[in-house]
């Protein structure tokens, strides 16, 4: 068969074990995802030798530590991994609960059921942890789902797709539950992208250029886990210390992921004190940082901001810096600059921080922490399919709740319609 009828008879497939999952019951899939975790923990060595085959051609290709650094799988990587099929396992099932019951003057009782959405088409770049993580969040809300993981990782997602089927076979689960597109031809996502058929909805998981690509090519509904443009700010009431604290760990610990922090915004009453301090201490840890003008006058050895600065998602170990004059400009500059993802407020003012609550208007908005939190596994959905930053049919970390929609169930006795 030729490239388009491979990935057609994937999606046909997939259609055929979303069916036979409604028949799977609650302990059975819980059941399948510990052994799933037991297989990856057994696994190690095997996985990190096709992990290396990936970070050797990575590293022959001049991928940047950020890349690099989302593509390795050490040894606390592939816990985690297992970790969080262990947390889906623990979490209640969501398919088939009953979100909401009425009954009408006719005597007709009306409820909402939760489903799951059928068919997920996940496309990926770079984390090999993703291929777990959405084959444990699909399996336990009842969806199929076919993964299409970045031509830098393709050793790494074989080798974990094949260790969840071989459990998934052993435990009566369809296999076909779990499928991963075997080629690295781009072209085989124009074919995914054209099964609407068979696939229910797109997740697309990447850099900006994946993601609009994604959108402009897709027949079937797009839920877009879009760059993460995020934000802290630092109040005049803050305390300096504990935002220190979190400005660091929010730039520093993994630059390369969504939810670390690009742009810092900083009260113009405590910047003088705030921005030497915070300066000294991300400069050692190797940020380069990029100022406004009121940055510059206070810290006139580093770099000045350009216009285009304020959108840009680094993924890297560079942050822009802007003074604002209040809670409102700092406000104003995330709706004129962010990217819905995450956002959050250093503050002592309870006035201050609901108004940062109720008038941000992103996926994830904090108070006193750290934006690495928006997070499924952080949050306690135990892992997460995306973060969503469309607000159609979810919006933020995507966990097993927003992997179902709901039906309408009608109960009677011989009511018929006048």
């Amino acid at each position: 068969m030729n490239l388009r009828e491979d990935i057609q008879a994937m999606g046909r497939r997939a259609r055929e074990a979303a069916a036979h999952l409604a028949g799977i019951n609650t302990e059975t899939k819980n059941r399948t995802l510990i052994q799933m975790a037991d297989s990856l923990g057994a696994s190690f060595a095997s996985l990190r030798k096709e992990n290396e085959k990936d970070l050797k051609l990575a590293r022959e290709q001049g991928l940047s530590p950020a890349m690099i650094d989302r593509l390795t799988l050490t040894e606390a990587v592939l816990e985690n991994m297992a970790g969080s099929l262990r947390a889906v396992a623990a979490l209640p099932d969501p398919v088939g609960e009953v979100v909401r019951m009425w009954r009408r003057p006719n005597g007709l009782e009306v409820g909402k059921v939760r489903i799951p959405l059928g068919v997920i088409g996940i496309i990926y770049e770079s984390r090999p942890n993703v291929t777990a993580d959405a084959a444990g969040l699909c399996l336990k809300s009842g969806n199929a789902v076919i993964l299409r993981g970045g031509s830098e990782a393709t050793h790494s997602n074989r080798a974990i797709c094949m260790i969840l089927q071989d459990v998934l076979r052993v435990t009566g689960v369809p296999v076909d539950t779990v499928q991963i597109i075997p080629t690295t031809d781009r072209q085989a996502i124009h074919e995914m992208l054209c099964l609407e058929d068979s696939i229910d909805v797109i997740i697309p998981r990447g850099g900006e250029g994946l993601i609009r690509f994604v959108v402009e090519n897709s027949r079937i509904p797009v839920i877009k886990h879009y760059k993460g443009v995020c934000h802290i700010f630092v109040d005049e009431s803050a305390d300096l210390t504990m935002a220190e604290r979190i400005c660091i760990n929010a730039k520093v610990q993994r630059p390369g992921v969504c939810n670390a922090m690009e742009t810092l915004l900083v009260h113009e009453r405590v910047a003088s004190e705030f921005l030497h301090k915070i300066a000294t201490s991300l400069q050692e840890r190797g940020v380069e940082l990029r100022g406004c003008p009121k940055t510059l006058q206070i810290l006139p050895h580093i770099k000045k901001a350009e216009p285009d600065d304020w959108d840009k998602e680094y993924l890297d170990l560079t942050l822009s810096v802007r003074v604002v004059k209040h809670i409102r400009e700092a406000i104003d500059h995330i709706r004129a600059h962010g990217s819905m993802h995450t956002e959050s407020i250093i503050t002592s003012s309870y006035e201050r921080a609901e108004q940062f609550l109720r008038e941000v208007n992103s996926s994830c908005v904090l108070v006193n922490a750290s934006t690495r939190f928006s997070d499924g596994y952080q949050l306690g959905l135990g892992a997460e399919i995306g973060i969503s930053t469309t607000k159609l049919h979810a919006f933020g970390p995507m966990g097993l709740e927003e992997l179902t929609t709901t039906k309408f169930v009608v109960r009677g006795n011989g009511q018929v319609r006048e």
